[in-house]
């Protein structure tokens, strides 16, 4: 696919992942529309971001198939396509599962799991219009448990198994899908603070650039499922 001029849609487009997807594929030439649940960070990373006439900020709850209905028609209403879209938003919250609260645990599966299928099914018609590609941002956590993720865990096995049979439902119209599972990532996900430290870890410019050669791709090609972690271990 050739990036420019293809209009790409990015939840959680604000901070962290998102945001370096958004930078690397405006860079490469595409019309981006990023999202989140307050309109005024949004537009404050859209802002950051530079790129004028090619940045569309929109609120939006992925938890809520409302939202993202609302969000995908005001992409069509501004460019009249929708190419890609890249289902990043998500949150997290870690406890031993006998202390996690119940309202913890109905956040992630509704923001995680339930918010890509709400922005799938949102988009999916334009998609088949465009013969477009669906990316999920899941978590090597969809694949690897481990002690208080319990809620985590379950969002993110969520993720990687809804993207994958996604895949088979959706490639007989030529829609690509695929899911993205990366492991530390140097972001401000769950309260945590980036610093010096963090640069073993995977930035989201990296992530960015992934999802640069999944759409460079030639078209017969499709990798589904792709891990990626750090070369290396922390070094403490």
């Amino acid at each position: 696919m050739d990036v420019k001029d293809k209009v790409v849609y990015i939840t959680g487009g604000s901070k962290g992942i998102g945001y370096g997807v958004a930078a690397k594929l405006l860079e490469s030439g595409a019309r981006v529309a990023i999202s989140g649940r307050t309109l005024e960070t949004v537009q404050e990373a859209a802002k950051q971001l530079d790129a004028e006439g090619r940045v569309l900020a929109l609120a939006s709850n992925v938890a809520k198939h409302g939202d993202e209905k609302a969000a995908v028609q005001k992409i069509l209403d501004t460019w009249g396509q929708l190419d890609v879209v890249v289902a990043n938003a998500g949150v997290g919250h870690f406890a031993p599962v006998d202390e996690l609260e119940e309202d913890a645990w109905h956040q992630m599966i509704d923001t995680n799991l339930s918010g890509v299928f709400h922005t799938l099914k949102a988009s999916v018609e334009a998609l088949k219009k465009s013969k477009g590609y669906y990316i999920t941002l899941a978590s090597l956590a969809g694949t690897n448990f481990f002690a208080s993720g319990a809620g985590y865990n379950a969002s993110k096995f969520g993720v990687v198994g809804f993207t994958q049979a996604a895949m088979l439902d959706l490639r007989k119209y030529d829609i690509k899908v695929s899911t993205i599972m990366p492991g530390s990532v140097a972001t401000d996900f769950a309260g945590n603070e980036t610093n010096e430290k963090d640069a073993w870890k995977i930035q989201p410019e990296d992530i960015g650039e992934l999802v640069y050669d999944l759409l460079k791709m030639h078209p017969r090609t499709l990798p589904s499922k792709i891990e990626v972690r750090p070369t290396r271990p922390d070094k403490k």
